[in-house]
């Protein structure tokens, strides 16, 4: 198991009040947080259906977010910590971005691209390389992304006429 510091936990436990905002607006629940230098410079949730945008993850609005509040679209002297192991898209705009280190909570066993269903950010031909940990509150993440479809599974459930 991997090390992860005090101060990973608190931006990880911020990454799932991101989360859980998610859920509340009836969106998948997961939380980003971009750190850089110890401070919080950018907070997201996933927001793709209140958008109206599928590019809207968690992590490419708060990479958005940071490129903007620092005046860069490189970043590289920053840390994202998001609640579920990124998809494709979003390890491509790390990548892009040039975020020094990835800390993601669950593992998405479908569309996650570090571990799950591709190693992207293990690509030695990559001209950049992100440094990553998984499991930081796993638990926590699982349980809140359970929870979240559990509820919607209920509620189309009920709207079945019997």
């Amino acid at each position: 198991m991997t090390d992860f510091s005090d101060l990973d936990t608190r931006f990880m436990a911020l990454a799932l009040e991101e989360a859980q905002r998610a859920a509340s607006l009836g969106e998948v629940p997961v939380g980003a947080v971009i750190v850089r230098d110890d401070q919080v410079i950018a907070l997201e949730c996933n927001r793709q259906i209140t958008l109206s945008d599928p590019t809207a993850h968690a992590e490419v609005l708060a990479l958005r977010k940071a490129a903007q509040m620092l005046g860069n679209y490189r970043l590289p002297e920053c840390e994202l910590f998001v609640t579920l192991e990124p998809c494709t898209m979003c390890c491509g705009a790390l990548v892009h971005a040039r975020i020094k280190r990835l800390v993601f909570a669950a593992k998405e066993p479908k569309a996650g691209a570090i571990l799950s269903s591709a190693s992207l950010l293990d690509n030695a031909s990559l001209n950049h390389r992100v440094v990553w940990q998984e499991g930081l509150m796993s638990r926590e993440s699982s349980r809140l992304l359970q929870t979240f479809f559990r509820s919607r599974r209920q509620s189309k459930a009920q709207r079945i006429p019997v």
